[in-house]
């Protein structure tokens, strides 16, 4: 059975094309534009695995990631933060949240984000 990505990102363009990616590599896609819409498809859907931006529109990624822990059902779904911030304060905190990892936009391509959710889900 195909995985499931649930991805929590604003900006349109960067959520088609990594959906696009993901589903040519055989995975299932959903896709979410905030964290109100975010929360409610994780408790929905439990996906394999959240691709999540934290600058979000209303609730913030960092917000989403906190409910996701709290929630025991949904506390053991693995989180890759993707963000434009950079700070390593910003980096630490969603580690330290328990995101599994923390890519900085800037510094991954498409291709790259794909290997790290597959490598997630070995």
């Amino acid at each position: 059975m195909a995985k499931t990505i649930l991805i929590i990102e604003d900006d349109k363009f960067l959520r088609v094309l990594i959906a696009r990616k993901l589903t040519k590599e055989g995975f299932e896609t959903s896709e979410a534009i905030d964290g109100e819409e975010g929360i409610k498809k994780i408790k929905e859907e439990k996906p394999d695995l959240v691709l999540l931006d934290l600058i979000l529109p209303g609730i913030d990624g960092f917000e989403v990631l906190s409910r996701m822990k709290e929630d025991p059902s949904l506390a053991q779904i693995p989180v890759i933060i993707l963000s434009n911030l950079g700070q390593r304060e910003d980096v630490e905190k969603g580690l330290k949240m328990g995101a599994i990892d923390y890519l900085i936009k800037a510094h991954f391509t498409p291709r790259e984000i794909i290997d790290k959710v597959k490598a997630a889900l070995k």
